[in-house]
């Protein structure tokens, strides 16, 4: 997943989410006027647009968001089934909707610049607010709850795999033994509580522990796997599915999975007779990277990677 953009690094505008790498992705996607596809991250439904104008009458979107502010922007379409849950849930909602099989899924994976700007949900370090960062506020963890439950184990690979904190170790024993006896509740004191700690550029460490909670609290490394694990059962046999990473641990596992079917890193060895089953085609053998236009214009892009892969 991304980091925050903090004022530092980019003067973001204030549109609720631009979408990266928009034609590449409809372009990967291979839209079929009269076919069915999913969006596993509606957003602000930038790519949503993208994907209804290629569509014809017949066509049909499905657009999956965990996040109930994401159900302002659906679009008047009557080709549109609004889904409010987390895309781990795909095949289950297809299923009840009597869909059995797609010709694309699309998941954008970085979080909107809306919920950056929102202080109240605690996904910014330039807001005050609470320690919450939940995409679902229906579910009951919270940052908070996380700072205050965790072991040190938990909180030092926690901060290290999905926040690359520089000194996650010392991190996480500082929270440890000062929890108990400082406020953690709200993001100033949580920032107060971890500023004896903080190496380097402020701005980037925050947003690094940041990152690191968020992608805790919300899962969203388990959600990837268990949609990606649906795919060979959803999409049809042509069909494609387009996934964009902000994070070399989502890339990692995209790419084995569309490459091998599964999460393991397998090298190849010319010695070995047993044969692959692959289930995808690559359709671009490296990912797709934002050009220099994009990156001038939309400065989150620069970490985006587009992988498109086709069911055999």
């Amino acid at each position: 997943m991304e980091q925050e953009l903090t004022p530092e690094s980019d003067s973001q505008q204030s549109a609720y989410h631009i979408p990266v790498l928009f034609n590449e992705t409809l372009e990967g996607l291979d839209i079929k006027a009269d076919g069915i596809y999913v969006d596993c991250t509606f957003g602000g439904g930038g790519h949503s647009r993208g994907i209804l104008s290629r569509l014809g009458p017949q066509g049909k979107l499905v657009a999956f968001d965990q996040d109930a502010a994401a159900q302002e922007n659906i679009h008047d379409d009557p080709r549109i089934l609004f889904i409010p849950q987390n895309f781990r849930h795909l095949q289950r909602f297809l299923r009840l909707h009597n869909i059995t099989a797609v010709n694309g899924v699309l998941a954008d994976l970085g979080v909107s610049s809306h919920q950056f700007d929102e202080g109240e949900r605690g996904f910014s370090i330039r807001f005050a607010g609470p320690m919450d960062m939940r995409m679902d506020r229906r579910q009951p963890t919270t940052a908070a709850t996380i700072i205050k439950s965790y072991s040190e184990q938990q909180l030092h690979k926690m901060f290290e795999q999905y926040g690359e904190v520089t000194n996650s170790k010392t991190l996480a024993n500082h929270i440890v033994h000062q929890r108990a006896h400082l406020p953690y509740g709200t993001i100033e004191q949580f920032k107060a509580l971890i500023s004896p700690v903080v190496k380097g550029n402020p701005h980037k460490y925050l947003a690094q522990v940041f990152q690191a909670l968020r992608m805790e609290v919300n899962d969203e490394m388990g959600a990837l796997k268990e949609m990606l694990q649906q795919l060979p059962a959803v999409l049809k046999p042509g069909g494609r599915a387009a996934i964009i990473t902000f994070h070399s641990i989502e890339d990692r596992m995209v790419k084995n999975f569309f490459r091998q079917g599964s999460f393991e890193e397998v090298p190849d060895n010319p010695f070995e007779s047993v044969a692959k089953q692959t289930v995808f085609r690559l359709v671009n053998k490296k990912p797709v990277t934002a050009g220099a236009e994009e990156l001038k214009r939309n400065t989150r892009s620069r970490s985006a990677k587009l992988r498109v892969a086709e069911k055999l």
